[in-house]
C-alpha cells in the first residue's frame, strides 16, 4: 500500500505572529489577516482536491488542539461547505513548546537567556529553553502521528510541526528545516516521499 498523502495547513496569523512572539503552547486567537489566510488556504485545498480527484467530504480532517489551529480548521471546513466542527483533534500535532520563552520575541529570549539562546542558535534541533521541547522530540511525535495514518488526510497544525514532519520523512535536514519559513494561507502536500507547496 502506498503511503497516505497529507494536505498540511499551518494555522493563520495571530497577533503574536505579527509581533514576532514565540507562541508554543499559548492559545492565541487568529487575527483578521489570519482568518483571511484560512479562507485562502481553503480555496487552494478545493483546487487540489479537484486536481487530485478527491471527495472533500470523504477525507478525514485532523487538527492540533490549540485554538489557532482549530479556528483555522473550522474556517477551512466552512469555506469547503462541510460541517465546521466535524473533525478530530490529535495532541501529537500541537506546536513545539517554548517553555520559559513563550510570549517573548527572539531578541527578548536572547536577553533573558543568553547562554541557551547561543547554544540553540548553533543547534536548533536538539537545544530547548527551560520547560520547552526540542525539535528532535517533536520529530518523534510527528513520525508517530504519520505512521498512524491509514488514508489521505487533511491536517491543520503549526510551523514547528511541519518542519519536524519534513525531517521525520527525510525530506529536509534538521539544519535546513530549522530555518524554513512555513507560509500561512498555503497548503503543503506530503506525497510519496516528496513535498510540494501550493498557495
Amino acid at each position: 500500500m502506498s503511503a497516505p498523502t497529507i494536505y498540511f495547513l499551518r494555522h493563520g496569523e495571530t497577533e503574536w505572529n505579527a509581533l514576532g512572539r514565540l507562541q508554543g503552547a499559548k492559545d492565541i486567537p487568529l487575527n483578521a489577516r489570519g482568518r483571511g489566510q484560512a479562507v485562502q488556504a481553503a480555496d487552494v485545498l478545493a483546487d487540489l482536491f479537484r486536481r487530485d480527484g478527491k471527495d472533500r467530504a470523504a477525507l478525514p480532517y485532523v487538527s492540533s488542539p490549540l485554538g489557532r489551529a482549530r479556528q483555522t480548521m473550522e474556517l477551512v471546513r466552512g469555506k469547503l461547505e462541510l460541517p465546521p466542527a466535524d473533525y478530530s483533534l490529535d495532541d501529537r500535532l500541537r506546536e513545539i513548546g517554548y517553555g520559559t520563552w513563550e510570549g517573548l520575541t527572539l531578541a527578548e529570549s536572547e536577553a533573558f537567556d543568553p547562554d541557551v539562546y547561543a547554544r540553540r542558535l548553533a543547534d536548533k534541533w536538539t537545544v530547548a529553553p527551560a520547560g520547552g521541547e526540542t525539535y528532535a522530540a517533536v520529530q518523534l511525535r510527528m513520525l508517530d502521528w504519520y505512521e498512524s495514518l491509514l488514508v489521505d488526510t487533511v491536517a491543520v497544525a503549526h510551523g514547528g510541526t511541519c518542519r519536524a514532519l519534513m525531517v521525520a520523512l527525510g525530506i529536509e535536514t534538521p539544519a535546513g528545516a530549522a530555518e524554513l519559513n512555513i507560509q500561512q494561507g498555503a497548503v503543503y502536500v506530503f506525497r510519496e516521499g516528496r513535498l510540494e507547496k501550493f498557495s
